[in-house]
């Protein structure tokens, strides 16, 4: 059978097709697990987290409305309530360590330029630590927009803020990278990258 659209998937679900429900959670159980991992920099945290999210759409009373948006986008907003209910439980969170691995084989899936071009030069574990320092709002944006590749409007719907929002709010977080990773920066490969001699080969 067609794997078919998230809404037909989850129609199906609701009538008792365990097929439609695995097809969704593989389609959606990565990404959510991401976004956890990327804001709450908790394996343990994701795990749970994206669990609930699961948990959460088998019931009935989930209450997604097709009318405000796909499915995805609300497990993601599932996914961030649960994860701000978590922080707001355990101000300490960002002390767990995740290993290089696993981040880099989960955490980077992404196009984006500026954090693609930070991964690059950075190293993933500079760039993992400075994501994770990022205020609340900036890291959101950084997970949704950049390594989620979610658009605009889609994460201004998921965070309740205007489009205009996720854009400042994006550029911002990507200023605040470029400015914690900047000091660790070798100042002769920054000298090797202006010379003029160089950009012309």
């Amino acid at each position: 059978m067609a794997p078919g659209t998230e809404n037909e998937l989850l129609a199906r679900m609701r009538t008792g097709d365990e097929e439609a429900f695995l097809l969704l959670y593989r389609k959606l159980h990565g990404p959510i697990y991401r976004f956890v991992l990327n804001l709450t920099n908790s394996q343990s945290v994701a795990e749970d987290v994206t669990q609930d999210v699961f948990l959460a759409l088998i019931r009935e009373d989930c209450g997604f409305d097709a009318g405000r948006g796909t499915l995805s986008a609300y497990l993601f907003g599932v996914a961030r309530k649960l994860v701000l209910r978590h922080l707001e439980r355990n101000r300490t969170l960002g002390e767990q360590e995740i290993p290089k691995e696993e981040w880099a084989a989960t955490a980077f899936s992404v196009n984006a330029d500026p954090v693609t071009d930070l991964l690059h030069t950075e190293g993933i574990e500079a760039l993992r630590k400075a994501i994770v320092s990022l205020p609340k709002r900036y890291r959101e944006v950084v997970a949704l927009c950049d390594l989620e590749e979610m658009d605009y409007s889609q994460a201004a719907t998921l965070l309740g803020c205007p489009v205009g929002t996720v854009r400042s709010r994006l550029h911002r977080a990507r200023g605040l990278l470029l400015e914690k990773l900047q000091p660790k920066r070798d100042p002769k490969a920054a000298v090797r990258g202006l010379d003029p001699a160089r950009s012309l080969t």
